[in-house]
């Protein structure tokens, strides 16, 4: 029976610069053959296979929080979708805050996303923005609309405001969404995400398990941020890395003494065979 190894990317996996080195590639390629190899992501399918270039993965990935579980080669094993109607509201509840959020929506089955966002943005948004340029996928509205089937809203902001939002949503929607209030590492704001209830990497790791047939008592996981918690409460090795947020720490049940620019999940993956 073969182990399992899921990782987070940003803040990771992934050095600050968006780069996984070449020790990195090195020490988890050579576990490509006897081990099951896969990434759980809040990015998409596009970004996601940009940033693995060169990089094993063996399994179905776990992208946008869970909210799609799809290969490599484009296959689709799962969706949890926020349906236009639903997404309509969430944005009006942000506007009479007066925020937008980013939606990020399917849209066809080969994959291909929209990432839409309002022409109204706040610092952080347009900071975020700036790295998306020259991606064909970003759409800009004046008044900005959910589309049929959407992976996940976010928005980014001070943390009062978000959670003055996330309270008025929940107040519409019960639990009938999840959300996510975490900070962002390094721009001093904090993301709220919201996502059907049942996308989660938690959930989204069942789903591989399913594709794969495979033991989650042999499955190990790496993360930093708070939507890393639900894998970590089901796997049965779960690995912080040093630079994760003190909260994700107290539930790791190891907490690595580098980062994710010192190739921590690697110097980890190294050890193992070292006894």
């Amino acid at each position: 029976m073969k182990n399992i190894y899921i990782t987070d990317l940003d803040h990771t996996f992934l050095r600050s610069d968006l780069s996984i080195s070449d020790y990195t590639k090195k020490i988890w390629n050579s576990y490509a053959q006897d081990s099951i190899l896969s990434i759980a992501t809040a990015r998409t399918y596009k970004k996601t296979a940009q940033f693995l270039d060169g990089v094993s993965v063996n399994a179905p990935m776990i992208l946008l929080d869970g909210a799609l579980i799809a290969t490599m080669d484009k296959k689709i094993i799962d969706t949890k979708f926020i349906n236009k109607e639903v997404g309509d509201v969430i944005i009006d509840e942000g506007a009479k805050l007066g925020i937008y959020p980013f939606v990020l929506s399917l849209v066809d089955t080969q994959l291909n996303e929209a990432f839409s966002y309002s022409s109204i943005l706040n610092s952080y948004q347009s900071e975020i923005i700036k790295r998306y340029s020259d991606d064909d996928h970003t759409h800009v509205f004046k008044d900005l609309r959910a589309m049929e089937d959407n992976f996940k809203i976010v928005y980014m902001a001070d943390e009062a405001i978000l959670i003055e939002l996330e309270k008025n949503i929940k107040a519409i929607f019960k639990e009938e969404l999840k959300y996510i209030l975490a900070p962002e590492a390094y721009m001093g704001c904090y993301f709220l995400t919201i996502l059907h209830k049942d996308a989660d990497k938690s959930h989204g790791i069942r789903s591989v398990s399913e594709a794969m047939g495979f033991d989650l008592t042999r499955l190990s996981v790496f993360g930093d941020n708070f939507n890393d918690i639900g894998m970590f409460e089901l796997a049965n090795v779960s690995v912080a890395v040093a630079n994760a947020q003190e909260g994700v720490k107290a539930k790791a049940d190891i907490v690595l003494e580098h980062t994710n620019d010192e190739d921590g999940v690697a110097k980890y993956l190294e050890s193992l065979r070292h006894g």
